[in-house]
C-alpha cells in the first residue's frame, strides 16, 4: 500500500495533541489538509472543538468537514495549533509562507499554548534557507521601494504571482519571495527585515514549534 507521508503526519498529530473540548488552530496548506480532514473525523465522533482558522481557504475546508470554526478574538487561549512548514532546521527553526497565509499563521502561533508542526522528511534542512525563499508580506503602497530595501538584506526579491497577477493575501497584502544564498543568523535577520517600512511579517517562525512530526515515503513517523 503507498503512503502517503503528509497524511501520515497529519494523522498521527491530530491523534496525539488533539483532545476533546480543545481550542485548536488549524493550519494552511497541503499537509494542513490532511490534518483538518482527521479533525473533522473527530467531531463525527463526538469531539466537542473550537477551531481557528489560519486562512479563509482553511476556514472553508474546515467547515465543509463539519468543524465549529470561532474567531480568535473570541477565544482567551489556542490549546494547539497543527500546521506545515516549509523548512524545518534541527533547532526546529522554521520557514513558512509558501502557502500564502504567514501573518495569519504567526498570529495563531502567538496565541498558541503549543506549536505541533506536520512535515514530510524533505522539509529537514540542517540551515533555514537552503531549499526555498524567506516569503515577506508587505502592504501594497510602495511595495517597489519595500523591494528594495528587501534586497539591501542579500537576497533576490521576487514579487509572487498568481495567475498573471500579484498573489493578494487574505488581508489584502503582497508577499515577496526573499532567496538568500544563506541564512546564518536567522534571528538577525528576522529582526532586519521586520524593521523595514511597509513589511508587515515574514516567514521565520523561530523559536515558535514545541514539536514536529516527521514522515518518511515508507511511512515510519518520528517526532522532534
Amino acid at each position: 500500500m503507498t503512503v502517503n507521508p503528509k497524511q501520515a503526519a497529519a494523522e498521527k498529530a491530530v491523534d496525539d495533541f488533539i483532545a476533546d473540548g480543545m481550542t485548536v488552530g488549524l493550519g494552511t496548506g497541503s499537509t494542513a489538509y490532511y490534518a483538518i480532514k482527521r479533525v473533522g473525523e473527530l467531531v463525527k465522533k463526538g469531539f466537542r472543538l473550537k477551531c481557528v482558522a489560519t486562512s479563509a481557504e482553511t476556514e472553508r475546508i474546515a467547515r465543509e468537514c463539519g468543524i465549529f470554526i470561532v474567531s480568535i478574538d473570541d477565544v482567551d487561549r489556542i490549546d494547539v495549533t497543527i500546521d506545515g512548514a516549509d523548512e524545518v532546521d534541527p533547532e526546529m527553526n522554521l520557514i513558512k509562507g509558501l502557502g500564502g497565509a504567514l501573518l495569519r499563521e504567526k498570529i495563531v502561533a502567538s496565541a498558541s499554548a503549543s506549536e505541533v508542526i506536520i512535515i514530510d522528511d524533505s522539509k529537514l534542512v540542517e540551515k533555514l534557507g537552503t531549499k526555498c525563499p524567506v516569503p515577506v508580506e508587505v502592504l501594497v503602497f510602495g511595495h517597489s521601494k519595500t523591494k528594495k530595501a528587501l534586497e539591501r538584506q542579500g537576497c533576490d526579491a521576487a514579487l509572487r504571482v498568481k495567475d498573471g497577477k500579484p498573489f493578494i493575501t487574505d488581508s489584502g497584502n503582497y508577499i515577496y519571495d526573499c532567496k538568500f544564498d544563506s541564512i546564518d543568523n536567522p534571528f538577525f535577520l528576522e529582526s532586519r527585515i521586520n524593521v523595514i517600512p511597509g513589511v508587515v511579517d515574514n516567514g521565520l517562525f523561530l523559536n515558535t514549534a514545541t514539536a514536529v512530526v516527521i514522515s518518511s515515503a515508507d511511512g515510519n513517523v518520528r517526532m522532534m
